[in-house]
C-alpha cells in the first residue's frame, strides 16, 4: 500500500512540474482522434504530428492548414505558463565602519589565575605522560 501512495505521489509532483492539467488529460481523448486524422488525411506518423503542432514544424502547418484551427485550439498542452520574478532592493542606509585603534588595547595584560580546585591538586586532570 505504501508503495502504490509513494508512486502516485510521485507521478503527481511529477506531472504537476511539467505542466499537466486535469483539462489536458480530458483533451487527450481529442489528440488520439486529431493523429488518427492526420494519419489518414496527411500519412504522418506520431513524431510527424507532435512535430508538426507542438515542435518544430507548427507554424507552417498553422499557416498551410487554416480551416483546421478550430481542431487545434482543442488539443491539449496548448497553454503557456511563464513564471518572472524580478526584485530590486533599494537600501537608502548608509553603514559607516569606524577602525579600533590599537594603541589603546595595548595597556591592558592579561594574567593566568591557577585554579584551587582538588582536582587540579590531585593530578586528576593532568596530561598524559610518556613511559
Amino acid at each position: 500500500m505504501l508503495k502504490i501512495v509513494t508512486i502516485s505521489l510521485s507521478f503527481l509532483i511529477f506531472s504537476q512540474s511539467i505542466g499537466f492539467n486535469v483539462k489536458d488529460v480530458v483533451q487527450l481523448g481529442e489528440f488520439f482522434e486529431h493523429a488518427q486524422y492526420h494519419n489518414e488525411q496527411y500519412g504522418d506518423t506520431l513524431l510527424e504530428f507532435i512535430s508538426k503542432h507542438y515542435g518544430a514544424l507548427k507554424t507552417e502547418h498553422e499557416e498551410e492548414h487554416h480551416e483546421e484551427r478550430e481542431k487545434h485550439e482543442k488539443l491539449p498542452f496548448q497553454q503557456i505558463s511563464q513564471v518572472t520574478a524580478t526584485v530590486f532592493i533599494v537600501q537608502s542606509t548608509e553603514i559607516q565602519f569606524t577602525s579600533i585603534d590599537f594603541s589603546e588595547l595595548r595597556d591592558v595584560q592579561f594574567h593566568y589565575l591557577q585554579s584551587d580546585s582538588s582536582l587540579h591538586s590531585q593530578k586528576h586532570l593532568q596530561p598524559p605522560r610518556l613511559s
